[in-house]
């Protein structure tokens, strides 16, 4: 029978931030982590910190405290996530290793017989970035990957290992019957022994030896190697029958495979590693995956390119916003726009859904649109959209590139469903992915390290984006961060941060990136260029570039993001053109704009004629419609005229002065008011040719005066009826004035820009650490430091001291004389108990005022609130 492999899901790998410096190896071997950390001076606490922010949630009490945060399992999950795929892969390979590892056993595992010298070369610095995030520790003779660490990368049937490796000797035979194992060792050609413990290691000695595991399997038969090779690089486990074939038999007598349960074996881990050349991976991958450029633009281009699609950025949120002046979609029920909205506002826009979808996100995140709060709940732009119209193009862009560089929803995600199988919609909840401002600040920086100019395949950022997160990054297509890599490529070209695939000069001032430097090929500081394929091959210069990857950027303060902002609004001004003063009048009843507009000339355009197309210059054409418009909005026939005379480099055409006048010679001749309604007119010729029209009925009018009619129709009703049969009433007030309908703008109150959901825990900035680390070392100072026992006291077990109120009093009156410093433990207003190392100054009105080395800073205490007080010993005194 032949052996059938178990099919198994590898996990995936994880984004790791950068290497650090490798530091020093500690002369002692710590004991345990929190002795490992003890030894660690403050910078490279600071970084254990910067890169696992979850530990000082909240700040730990000392150093122990630090330790054992360190090796739960949320924070150990967390940490693998962020490795990139060469740092986990050595994390796996010591999950494989002996408890506690030399650096060679490590190195041996990872660069395999032949020695590969990539992997020699950079396996320093992944142990580094291991032991910086408190997942590796010990001197390099004694590596150890922390417990949690273990558990979750070590092999066992129910998770098989990374590696594919399976279960040593020794585990895959406890509990095997001594005189089985004796069996085996005479059938592998070992002498017996008197106890399975010298059986086992008798037989592991064998299978890692080199040289005698060579002979051996040089005497297999060909089938029996066949099957080897079919559980070598893993799954390890497979099924027989009760009655084994010939080949399974001759693995199974001499322990090459072993049994586990009933009908399964498995390959024991020093078999495979015999078989793989010592190599615990089939491929190690020390080097991130090279982006390469596709294609280089010239800058001049790009920036151009760029510069086009951000003024048409702007224009197409202003669009967006002016569509919904009046009041927008209304808001669904489970929150968001519905699909029906999203349509009509794709359409108003001319543009596909998903990408409407994009623009009204990304308002929503910049705090332009908000839902207004009402019992009728609907969206509006916000106050601060106003405010943003008054800003100059290139600040308002840059108001837009940030709130898109930091917010978590994401538009790409819309039309998707969540967890319970309910549609996202567009402003609706579900949306946020903590993991967008990373990846997106991630691909813009790979893209910043491209010569200027220069674009990347989409496939090969997707790859280093997995390369860098490998535990997130599954290789799966539809992987989120593949996914948001992608949209940001697409996105960040729509609101012209790139052009034409390429990163803009204003891009790279936003992020804070400066310039490439020219890529001339640098002389390799190892010596000859060697032979590149050869197992001895010097590492290329550009790999030594970027076998190191680029350390994750530190969060940047609102400071530094405005200062960011203003460099690159000053570098997109020039290149956004000018608002012009004038338009193009036409004989055919259009005004051609050859470009943008001044706000108020475009207002008054927008009002007075209709949007026939865009472009690089819009085409208004004047219609009785749009003209009447005008005249509701308050203007007269003779403003109208002046106006366009003013604005047009052209006269204005006899055919549009004709339609102007001859719609305000109408406009107001019939007068609407309030009855329901009514309509009067001093020409009763014209109210009878509305009574006799057919169209007339469904609004139901009668006459009351020969210059009067009556409706049962509202006044608006009314108006719209009769404008659609063509005449042009105007609306009049109670007392006789013609109302002028300016259109009100429909704002929401005061609106906050929706808060990014963040990955986590923020990481610190330098005070807080610095508070942080002083706080620990305090606490730490005070929980080891040896203490006298007062004479009076006897032993205790407790961790606070207990002394009496006179004692305590003494002991603090005595170390004011001396300058002693004492530890004490204290009790605050909310009666949480602690204990402080401090320095006595003062003693007086029940009170203590002394220097408290674990608050770094001189404190009050109120002596009734303190436990107990000892002093420190002799020699830490």
């Amino acid at each position: 029978m032949s052996v059938q492999e178990q099919s198994s899901e590898e996990p995936g790998g994880a984004h790791g931030g950068a290497p650090a410096e490798e530091p020093a190896t500690a002369g002692a071997h710590p004991r345990s982590l929190a002795e490992a950390l003890r030894a660690r001076d403050d910078s490279s606490l600071s970084a254990l910190l910067r890169a696992r922010p979850d530990l000082i949630t909240p700040v730990p009490t000392d150093l122990t405290q630090l330790a054992t945060r360190a090796g739960t399992r949320a924070s150990v999950i967390r940490a693998l996530e962020r490795l990139d795929r060469f740092a986990l892969q050595t994390a796996e390979a010591l999950a494989v290793a002996p408890d506690p590892a030399p650096y060679g056993t490590l190195l041996h595992l990872m660069a395999g017989d032949a020695g590969d010298p990539v992997v020699t070369e950079v396996l320093p610095r992944a142990v580094a970035v291991l032991r910086e995030q408190a997942l590796v520790w010990g001197s390099d003779d004694r590596l150890r990957l922390v417990r949690t660490a273990r558990e979750l990368l070590a092999p066992s049937p129910q998770h098989p290992s990374p590696t594919g490796l399976g279960p040593t000797v020794a585990e895959a035979m406890a509990g095997m019957s001594p005189g089985r194992i004796q069996e085996l060792l005479k059938a592998a050609g070992l002498a017996t022994t008197h106890d399975a413990v010298s059986a086992v290691e008798s037989l592991t000695a064998l299978f890692t030896d080199r040289a005698r595991m060579s002979g051996l399997l040089d005497a297999a038969p060909p089938e029996s190697l066949e099957v080897l090779s079919r559980l070598v690089w893993g799954p390890p486990y497979g099924q027989v029958t009760a009655d084994p074939a010939a080949r399974l038999r001759w693995l199974l007598d001499r322990g090459l495979l072993l049994p586990t349960a009933p009908g399964t074996v498995v390959l024991p881990r020093e078999v495979a590693l015999h078989l793989r050349a010592g190599r615990a991976h089939r491929r190690t991958e020390p080097l991130p995956p090279p982006v390469e450029p596709t294609a280089v633009h010239r800058p001049q281009v790009v920036d151009a390119t760029a510069a086009g699609q951000a003024y048409t950025a702007l224009a197409t949120v202003e669009e967006l916003l002016k569509d919904w002046d009046e009041g927008g979609p209304a808001v669904l029920r489970a929150g968001g726009l519905s699909v029906r909205d999203l349509k009509r506002t794709a359409v108003a826009l001319d543009l596909p859904e998903p990408v409407a979808a994009f623009w009204v996100e990304l308002a929503y995140a910049a705090g332009l649109l908000a839902s207004d709060g009402e019992a009728d709940e609907r969206y509006a732009a916000t106050p601060a959209y106003d405010e943003w119209l008054d800003l100059p193009a290139a600040e308002r862009w840059t108001r837009l590139a940030t709130a898109w560089l930091s917010a978590t929803r994401t538009a790409g995600v819309i039309g998707g469903r969540d967890a319970k199988e309910r549609t996202l919609s567009a402003l609706g909840p579900g949306l946020d992915r903590s993991a967008a401002p990373e990846v997106r600040l991630r691909v813009l920086s790979l893209l910043a390290a491209l010569p200027e100019g220069g674009t990347a395949s989409p496939d090969a950022l997707v790859e280093r984006l997995h390369w860098e997160r490998a535990l997130r990054g599954a290789a799966a297509s539809d992987d989120l961060r593949a996914r948001l890599a992608r949209w940001t490529l697409t996105e960040a070209e729509s609101l012209g941060i790139t052009g034409r695939g390429a990163l803009s000069a204003h891009g790279r001032a936003l992020l804070g990136a400066a310039a490439p430097a020219p890529s001339a090929p640098a002389p390799d500081p190892s010596g000859g260029p060697g032979d590149a394929d050869g197992p001895g091959a010097k590492l290329p210069v550009h790999h030594r570039h970027h076998h190191l990857p680029a350390p994750p950027p530190a969060p940047r303060s609102p400071a530094e993001v405005a200062s960011a902002a203003a460099r690159a609004g000053g570098l997109l001004a020039p290149l956004l053109p000018e608002p012009l003063d004038h338009v193009l009048l036409q004989a055919d009843l259009t005004a051609v704009a050859p470009g943008p507009l001044e706000r108020p000339l475009a207002d008054v355009l927008n009002v007075l004629a209709d949007v026939e197309s865009k472009g690089g210059a819009t085409v208004y054409r004047f219609t009785p419609g749009s003209v009447r418009r005008a005249l509701d909005a308050g203007r007269s026939a003779s403003d109208l005229q002046a106006f366009l005379a003013a604005h047009s480099r052209t006269p204005v055409p006899q055919p549009l002065a004709y339609l102007i006048d001859d719609v305000a010679r109408r406009h107001g001749h019939l007068r609407i008011g309030a009855a329901s309604a009514y309509v009067r007119c001093d020409d009763d010729a014209l109210l009878n040719e509305i009574v006799a029209d057919k169209r007339s009925q469904g609004l139901r009018l009668r006459r009351l005066a020969p210059t009067v009619l009556a409706a049962q129709a509202d006044p608006a009703t009314l108006l719209e009826g009769l404008r659609a049969m063509g005449f042009a009433p105007a609306a009049e007030s109670a007392e006789g004035d013609v109302l002028i309908t300016r259109a009100l703008a429909h704002r929401t109150p005061p609106r906050t820009a929706p808060e990014p959901v963040p990955d986590g825990p923020p990481a610190p900035d330098t005070t807080l650490l610095g508070a942080a680390i002083r706080a620990i070392r305090a606490g730490d100072l005070a929980s080891t430091t040896p203490r006298k026992q007062p004479a009076s006291a006897p032993e205790r077990d407790g961790t606070l001291p207990r002394t009496t109120p006179a004692e305590t009093l003494a002991t603090m009156q005595a170390a004011v004389l001396t300058g002693g410093t004492l530890w004490i433990g204290y009790v605050n207003a909310e009666g949480s108990a602690s204990q402080r190392v401090i320095a006595p100054v003062r003693v007086e009105g029940g009170f203590v005022t002394a220097y408290d080395h674990t608050a770094d800073e001189v404190r009050t205490y109120p002596l009734h609130r303190v436990t107990g007080v000892a002093e420190l010993a002799d020699e830490q005194a």
